[in-house]
């Protein structure tokens, strides 16, 4: 898959048109029907971005989007594409924009029938096709901060113990699935994507920076010391607000400044 400059945005959105998809079911009380906006974009052939409707019958589907994502993509329209795993939201392989919100569409409840639900790929992202975008950034970004344990001696093959106390440090901060959807939700993620690292990859670097059985604080914090891979943050809290794990990324990248500064201080 080719990597293609097309970004998803507000004003894009408003130039898409509406297709109708193909609605294959049985005559059914309106009350019982849903219809979905979806994304579609292809690179093959010169198609602008459009927004497709599909219906689908409620009593006949699962309680969630992806349930219905599934059921148009087997009944209805086998062309459309998105990414999913897990159905649990563990795997973060189906993070896209519903309704206006970064979520996972495996965990996020159809709304009653009525107004449309509109689906679109994760905001200011390269998009491959349709709802699926291109993550290499994201990814190398996270394999930037060194996401494992380092230690200034070779790692023995006996176990690393840590404190009870120490381990609940990590709560709220290992849970991340790197679905992309707090740092696709952040202005200065989207304005400069190739240098700031953005929540999701922050909030990991602080879970390693604060792990116990890592030796390398120091060296980690350095690394984060320029203008953009840590200070682009201006705490606007979207992050915390749209992740679907109920995560504060916000919050550990305000503790990661504070150790950069006590480190400075202790330097001093």
């Amino acid at each position: 898959m080719r990597r293609l400059s097309f970004i998803v945005s507000t004003r894009e959105a408003r130039k898409s048109h509406i297709e109708e998809g193909q609605n294959i079911f049985r005559s059914v009380s309106t009350a019982n029907v849903k219809e979905f906006l979806v994304y579609r974009w292809s690179p093959e052939g010169n198609e602008k971005p459009r927004l497709q409707s599909y219906l689908v019958n409620l009593k006949e589907c699962g309680p969630m989007v992806l349930d219905a994502l599934i059921k148009i993509k087997n009944e209805q329209d086998p062309t459309l594409t998105f990414r999913r795993s897990c159905r649990e939201g563990i795997c973060g392989s189906c993070s896209m924009n519903i309704g206006g919100a970064n979520t996972l569409a495996c965990t996020s409840r159809i709304k009653e029938a009525g107004k449309p639900t509109k689906i679109y790929p994760l905001p200011h992202m390269y998009v491959i096709k349709d709802l699926v975008t291109d993550m290499s950034n994201f990814y190398k970004q996270y394999a930037s901060i060194q996401p494992y344990l380092q230690k200034s001696a070779p790692l023995q093959k006996t176990e690393t113990p840590q404190s009870v106390e120490n381990r609940k440090k990590l709560d709220g901060l290992y849970e991340c699935i790197l679905c992309a959807c707090c740092s696709t939700s952040c202005p200065s993620y989207w304005w400069n994507p190739d240098k700031y690292l953005g929540p999701a990859t922050l909030l990991q670097a602080y879970r390693w920076i604060i792990d116990s059985r890592d030796e390398k604080q120091k060296e980690r914090l350095k690394k984060l010391e320029d203008t953009f891979s840590l200070y682009r943050c201006h705490t606007i809290m979207n992050c915390a607000k749209t992740c679907p794990k109920g995560l504060n990324p916000g919050k550990a990248i305000a503790e990661i400044k504070k150790l950069m500064v006590s480190d400075k201080s202790a330097s001093a």
